[in-house]
C-alpha cells in the first residue's frame, strides 16, 4: 500500500501493513466465508498466519471448512506469502501431496502486486474452487489434513 497525493508517494512499512491486515482480519471480512489471523501472537515479525475458507455454494466444496497456513517472509508484501492448505483439498492449483498452492498455477501469486493482501488470496482461492475445472472434482474425506 502506498500513501500520497500529487507526484509523491510513501511505501507503508511491512509491519504497519501487516498490522492493518491483522486488524481487518479480526473484524471479519465480507460475508464471513473467508477469515484469517495470526497463527502465533508472540511472533513479533508477524510471519505465520492461518486462514479459513468455507467452500462456495453449488460446488463439491459447499459447506466444507478449509484451513490454510500463510507464511509472510521478510520480503512481504513485495513478494507473496507462501500459501499451503492444511485441510486436504483437490484443486488444480494445489499440490496433491503437500497442500502447497502452486504459484505457477494460481495467477494471483504468479502476477503478485504489492497491493494484494492475504484476504485477496483467500477470496481468490474461494473463487477458484467454484471455477468449472475445480467445482466438481472428487474431494478427499472431510476432516483430513496434509
Amino acid at each position: 500500500m502506498t500513501i500520497g497525493s500529487g507526484g509523491s508517494s510513501v511505501v507503508v512499512p511491512r509491519n504497519f501493513r501487516l498490522l492493518e491486515e491483522l486488524e481487518r482480519g479480526e473484524k471479519g471480512i465480507g460475508d464471513g466465508t473467508v477469515s484469517y489471523g495470526m497463527d502465533d501472537g508472540d511472533d513479533i515479525y508477524m510471519r505465520s498466519w492461518t486462514g479459513t475458507i468455507i467452500g462456495p455454494h453449488n460446488s463439491v466444496h459447499e459447506g466444507r471448512i478449509y484451513q490454510l497456513k500463510l507464511f509472510c517472509d521478510k520480503d512481504y508484501p513485495e513478494k507473496p506469502p507462501n500459501v499451503r492448505f492444511h485441510s486436504r483439498i483437490n484443486m488444480a492449483c494445489v499440490n496433491h501431496e503437500t497442500g502447497v498452492v502452486d504459484a505457477k498455477k494460481f495467477g494471483m501469486l504468479t502476477n503478485w502486486l504489492r497491493e494484494y493482501t492475504m484476504e485477496d488470496i483467500l477470496t481468490q482461492l474461494k473463487k477458484e474452487m467454484a471455477f468449472p475445472h475445480n467445482r466438481k472434482l472428487v474431494q478427499p474425506p472431510e476432516g483430513t489434513f496434509f
